[in-house]
């Protein structure tokens, strides 16, 4: 079989395509033939270097394909059935908890840049009737963080306004979770023809955040000077004020990403003094994922795909995903 090993001390040209034999599945494990991946922030510091990472490691969070084989004691899933991961395959319910979090696949085990994999059968759920491998794929890491945000924590109810940060997978679900359940979707980029695929995605209300630096007063005036009820926060420091002076009263942000930095100064009094509640989002439990997975076949949902690239080509998929231009999810194929 093909599959990708990541020599450390990383870096795109210590990505090797490499062949071995096929792993074969022992009690209580899935053999699962994957077809496709799609690439994470998470995925971009570990084969850059900046996480460190055993020698050899198999690369990539998320990965989707048909089980072939199953070994003993396996009775949820079976052959033929097509599965997407989980990314914590220990935490199956509930909150998380140390314990739950330990293992990471691409990171503490082998990952899904490899044709075949045999891991337990609690890192998989069934993917959603009707998706493709690839569209399967797209759910482990963003969409799972977008539900979990926006649903499970911000309990988003019809009527309620949601504001999206940019155009990252992340955002981009959670515009549509949004708009699945009633409420109204405020979204900002600085490129206007990402502003009208917003548009044509179901945002009620676009901001070009580079026209208006002042975005999130711009959003609070969106809803009539109220606030936006729910705000998607992937920037991290350089946005987490302007999202703090979007909110209402009460509002809720459901803090994701770090795409500006890991440290930002923070205005105490305008979160206690609002009774904002701020939620720090690290992706889902097996759950999380079923229940969007539910919520995903009754609704029609359907992931933004940007660009596929086959497995020989990860460093260009990787990156085509570091420019930053991308519209939805880069994924390979296998």
């Amino acid at each position: 079989m093909k599959l990708v090993r990541l020599r450390a001390p990383g870096g795109l040209d210590r990505l090797d395509l490499v062949e071995e034999d096929p792993p074969q599945p022992g009690p209580g494990d899935l053999m699962v033939r994957i077809r496709s991946c799609s690439l994470n922030m998470r995925d971009d510091f570990a084969v850059q270097g900046k996480t460190p990472l055993a020698d050899g490691r198999v690369p990539l969070s998320d990965g989707a394909g048909e089980v072939i084989a199953v070994g003993s004691g396996v009775d949820a899933l079976k052959p033929g059935d097509s599965v997407v991961s989980t990314f914590y395959p220990w935490w199956q319910d509930g909150d998380m908890t140390p314990a739950t979090r330990r293992d990471i696949p691409g990171e503490s085990f082998d990952g899904f840049a490899s044709e075949y994999v045999c891991m337990p059968a609690q890192t998989f759920t069934k993917a959603p009737a009707g998706y493709t491998h690839a569209e399967a794929a797209t759910l482990t890491c963003t969409g799972v963080t977008a539900w979990r945000g926006l649903v499970v924590c911000g309990k988003v109810k019809p009527g309620d306004t949601v504001l999206v940060l940019g155009t990252g997978s992340v955002s981009l679900f959670a515009l549509q979770f949004a708009k699945a359940a009633g409420a109204r979707v405020i979204a900002t980029s600085s490129d206007e023809e990402k502003l009208e695929r917003l548009n044509r995605l179901g945002a009620d209300a676009v901001i070009n955040y580079k026209a208006v630096p002042d975005w999130g007063r711009k959003a609070r005036e969106l809803t009539a000077g109220r606030g936006v009820d729910h705000v998607i926060e992937v920037g991290g420091p350089a946005t987490l004020a302007q999202s703090i002076a979007a909110c209402r009263t009460g509002g809720h942000i459901a803090l994701i990403g770090v795409l500006t930095g890991f440290a930002a100064d923070v205005s105490i009094p305008a979160v206690f003094s609002n009774q904002i509640r701020i939620s720090g989002i690290s992706i889902g439990s097996r759950a999380d994922q079923e229940d969007m997975i539910r919520a995903i076949e009754i609704n029609g949902i359907k992931p933004v795909i940007d660009r596929r690239f086959p497995l020989r080509d990860i460093a260009a998929a990787f990156t085509h995903y570091a420019a930053r231009k991308h519209f939805g999810k880069v994924c390979l194929e296998i």
